[in-house]
């Protein structure tokens, strides 16, 4: 019987970390990929074959100053060969969760595309985050689920009244 201690285990698994390519891990951009100083331009891309569903809202008016905003979640489903178009969160934080799928992100701040697979999340918020998102498959949509703070201007659905 063969057996193995666990610093040899240890050596094998980091080797194999260190082997690998170089790729975007856990939907961020690696490091030797990230831009600081100077975000790069991207493409200009149109939504395709993209659905959004605004699935909660809560109006932050009155809250701590911080004006007539609101906090939306919504559900966006990309059909296959889909894209998420060309926007920019200078003035708009968010958060997406994948929940199906693979998308690729193309980011102002990394000089390679970002994978980001089911169960990643991604905060997106800061000066010149710009970025569009496609589903490279051809059989299968990607849904993700993406909480934003918005001005009330920016809603999917006119206001309930």
């Amino acid at each position: 019987m063969f057996k193995i201690s666990k610093a040899y285990a240890l050596i094998a698994a980091c080797a194999f970390v260190i082997s690998a390519p170089v790729t975007a891990l856990a939907g961020e951009c690696p490091v030797g990929q990230r831009i600081i100083a100077n975000p790069r331009k991207i493409e200009d891309k149109p939504a395709h074959l993209l659905k959004r569903e605004t699935l909660s809202e809560v109006s932050l008016k009155g809250w701590r100053g911080v004006g007539d905003l609101i906090l939306r979640t919504r559900r966006l489903t990309i059909g296959p060969g889909g894209l998420v178009p060309t926007h920019y969160h200078n003035d708009r934080p968010s958060i997406v969760y994948i929940i199906k799928g693979e998308i690729v992100e193309h980011s102002t701040f990394c000089n390679v595309p970002i994978i980001h697979k089911a169960g990643e999340f991604t905060p997106e918020f800061g000066n010149f985050h710009g970025h569009w998102w496609i589903n490279h498959s051809t059989t299968e949509e990607v849904v993700l689920t993406s909480s934003d703070v918005i001005p009330p201007e920016q809603r999917d659905t006119p206001d309930p009244q």
